[in-house]
């Protein structure tokens, strides 16, 4: 049996909790800057925790699938359990998109989850087909020709290298191939063409997931990770100079950046609990990271629930059960701002009570 990365849990777990955090407030019209996304160009706190589960998602792969397999039968029933887990992982972020109205003529068929079983496929077999060597090749070539990409190839009407929300060429061909099946009416965050740098963050993950067993020292490890992340993070810097860190388009500026972010997080977590033993504070965490995919499935099927469900206002109006909890039993002693974080700290809360009793009973749902 393979030895779990605990480290790597917490990192998972505090992850997943920070998404369900920012993506549940009481209210979106009283949301604390950093628990909102960055308007454009930029970053903010949110903008890190999704390219931080991809990044998860990497360092995990490089752990289970590090060693070859010779025989045609396993590696067989091997590709099999990829493909398996790519549709469903993608089918959940169908049913969580469709439900309930289950419109399909109006479908987001990209978005959280279904970016995260592409790149979980398509990177399952780069890891399995090639060397960390390789890997690294590739991740550079797909951050290179996605900045060449969005800056050299004119779009109708804008030009070429135009980044803003009308006129880059990542909305520009979702609008074509999606229309209709998108966030907005003509742009997607996880739409088509950004899909190829995320990509990349999985695979710097992989590469991320080699350093950790590689043999060396832990505290050595430890070490290569922040020194590597905070060059990763200059590297980002000076690479939005020229290709602004932007969530929405995930620039390669924007994916260095994270990764960089994404490696100091784990270094933090890896130093405390594998190299000095320190897991108690990362209880809660490590709860939540194993069953994170789980968590993040229900979470965003009850707040689906609870906004189809209708309940009277004193005012005699009708408001979904979501606003009603939220004015009744948050906003209306807290105020309007604060009350919106509680009631988002209330959801973690409430989940990590959930997880908990999974937890207790050794209940983890592999997908």
């Amino acid at each position: 049996m393979k030895e779990r990365l605990v480290s790597l849990d917490a990192f998972r777990g505090i992850t997943i909790a920070g998404m369900i955090l920012v993506n549940n407030p009481g209210s979106w019209s009283y949301v604390y800057a950093p628990l909102g996304h960055a308007k454009w160009h930029g970053w903010t706190p949110t903008d890190l925790i999704f390219p931080f589960f991809l990044f998860i998602v990497g360092v995990a792969m490089s752990f289970s699938l590090s060693h070859p397999i010779e025989d045609p039968g396993a590696r067989k029933k091997l590709y099999l359990k990829i493909v398996r887990r790519a549709v469903i992982i993608y089918g959940l972020g169908l049913f969580m998109a469709a439900y309930p109205k289950f419109n399909f003529s109006t479908l987001r068929v990209v978005g959280v989850l279904p970016r995260i079983a592409i790149c979980y496929f398509i990177v399952a077999f780069i890891t399995l087909k090639s060397t960390p060597k390789g890997q690294a090749g590739i991740a550079a070539g797909l951050l290179f020709l996605y900045w060449g990409l969005m800056t050299l190839i004119p779009v109708p009407g804008y030009g070429a290298g135009d980044l803003s929300v009308e006129g880059n060429l990542a909305a520009f061909i979702d609008n074509k191939l999606l229309h209709g099946h998108m966030w907005k009416e003509t742009w997607d965050p996880e739409g088509l063409l950004s899909t190829i740098p995320a990509i990349a963050t999985t695979l710097l993950g992989v590469l991320t997931g080699h350093l950790l067993h590689s043999g060396m020292d832990k505290k050595e490890i430890a070490g290569w990770m922040f020194t590597i992340g905070w060059v990763a993070i200059l590297a980002g810097l000076f690479w939005d100079i020229v290709f602004p860190i932007n969530k929405a388009l995930w620039t390669s500026s924007y994916v260095v950046f994270s990764a960089g972010a994404a490696l100091q997080f784990l270094a933090f977590c890896y130093w405390l609990i594998d190299v000095k033993g320190h897991t108690a504070w990362a209880k809660p965490a490590i709860i939540y990271g194993m069953n994170a995919i789980t968590v993040f499935f229900l979470s965003g099927m009850v707040v689906k629930t609870m906004i189809w469900i209708k309940m009277e206002a004193p005012d005699g109006k009708l408001v979904t059960l979501y606003t009603w909890i939220y004015q009744n039993l948050f906003a209306s002693w807290a105020g309007p701002m604060n009350g919106s974080l509680a009631f988002a700290i209330a959801n973690v809360l409430f989940w990590l009570g959930i997880m908990a009793m999974l937890y207790r009973k050794r209940i983890f749902i592999k997908i």
